[in-house]
């Protein structure tokens, strides 16, 4: 990957700022670069990669501006836009917003990190609070010559040297989404849960963490069979501090965690899962010009198990009249802008079942036949604390420093709602 220069361009494609960093493009390259966003646009084959005449154009459109990388190397496409990503945060960081202005007022700074986060065409450091220790806004304030700080210099950029903390601790929030959509027979149509690894690092010093999952791909390479149950996570992805060769090679997760908050893991589980909460509704019409609704909510789960301030969200057709509505635990109020009936439970525990009956009316026999069939799905909103609904667990989690502190690791299992829907009769 060897980027030949970096443009920043205004909508009008006139350059604000050109860093070149190998000499063998030119300026004109930015008006060419237009000529050919115009040319795709008119076509309606807009492309963030655009290929011309020897020359590779990749950019991003941020606020005013387009962000605009030149090559003339068959260079990886996604690392280069990634690459931009991380210039636009790292310029965030520093003007709080980027765009015309902010580029102008701050030319030098810009120039600055330019040259500090790409070498002759070659990504360098873009972590933004690396540096902010040694590339200041307030530049006349210094006293003494800033030293590069060593995660400059060393193969660990994410995170700082010299970091204490009075109480070392280390907090992992295992947080589980589950997607779903239930037909009006009751089937389940798509089932999916996503998951992601939160992790808070309070620690001291350059802290090495051990982190153990129940992994059926480890269980099954060392062939012992568990008691506990054995989870497979498909389209894993780390956080950049884990070492991809230790996890290839005996399904460790090894790493130097940065200082604070950061997601050091997601992954996938595409797993035949019941829904932890159904709702059914039954439609009756008593009358030519009345409707009425009994939903029955019945939770799918452990009874030791709870689910927090859960949402159910009914559609009525847009035409309704005077709904009242009446549960037998939470409240239901009906929203008018979303054409629905929104059922708050505050806490709904494992095995149970409650319901609720609603009546409105309808202004008309048409309006009532053509609503018919095209009601939008019910969406379902929860939180289940301690509990997750693939079976992940964290086995172990050790931090080792060579200090010898003993740091306390706490860990959290939440399952939260995703896209959550149930189609109507």
């Amino acid at each position: 990957m060897a980027i030949s220069a970096i443009f920043f361009l205004d909508i009008k494609g006139r350059i604000i700022i050109f860093r070149d960093y190998r000499g063998d493009v030119s300026p004109k390259y930015a008006e060419k670069f237009m000529s050919k966003i115009n040319e795709m646009e008119e076509a309606g084959k807009l492309s963030p990669v655009i290929y011309d005449d020897g020359v590779t154009y990749l950019y991003l459109q941020v606020a005013n501006l387009y962000l605009l990388a030149v090559t003339r190397t068959n260079v990886n496409a996604c690392s280069t836009l990634v690459f931009l990503h991380r210039v636009v945060d790292v310029f965030r960081h520093y003007f709080q917003e980027l765009e015309e202005e902010s580029l102008r007022d701050n030319f030098v700074i810009v120039y600055e990190l330019l040259d500090e986060v790409m070498d002759f065409g070659y990504p360098q450091f873009t972590e933004a609070k690396i540096l902010a220790e040694y590339i200041k806004t307030d530049a006349y304030k210094m006293e003494a010559t800033v030293k590069p700080p060593m995660a400059v210099t060393n193969a660990v950029s994410w995170r700082m040297e010299g970091i204490r903390h009075k109480k070392n601790e280390v907090f992992l929030d295992v947080v589980e989404s589950v997607n779903l959509l239930v037909s009006s027979t009751g089937q389940v149509v798509l089932s999916e849960v996503v998951g992601v690894l939160k992790m808070r690092a309070y620690l001291s010093g350059m802290p090495e963490c051990k982190l153990g999952l129940n992994d059926k791909v480890l269980f099954e390479s060392q062939g012992r069979t568990s008691k506990q149950k054995a989870v497979e996570l498909e389209d894993i992805k780390f956080h950049q501090c884990v070492r991809l060769a230790r996890f290839e090679n005996d399904r460790t997760i090894s790493f130097i965690p940065p200082d604070g908050a950061f997601d050091l893991m997601t992954y996938r589980i595409s797993q035949n899962i019941k829904p932890l909460i159904m709702v059914e509704c039954s439609v009756e019409k008593p009358s030519r010009s009345r409707t009425e609704y009994l939903v029955k909510a019945r939770s799918q789960f452990k009874e030791r198990s709870q689910a927090n301030t859960v949402e159910i969200m009914l559609p009525l057709p847009a035409d309704a009249i005077s709904p009242t509505m009446k549960c037998t635990q939470g409240s239901a109020a009906y929203v008018p802008e979303k054409s629905a009936l929104v059922w708050t439970i505050k806490s709904f525990p494992g095995g149970k079942e409650y319901s609720l009956r609603c009546h409105f009316g309808l202004p008309s026999v048409e309006a009532e036949d053509e609503g018919k069939g095209k009601m939008p799905p019910i969406k379902v909103k929860f939180e289940i604390p301690f509990f997750t609904v693939s079976g992940v667990q964290v086995r172990y989690l050790k931090v080792i420093e060579k200090s010898g502190y003993q740091a306390l690791p706490w860990v959290r299992y939440i399952t939260t709602s995703g896209n959550y829907e149930i189609r109507m009769v």
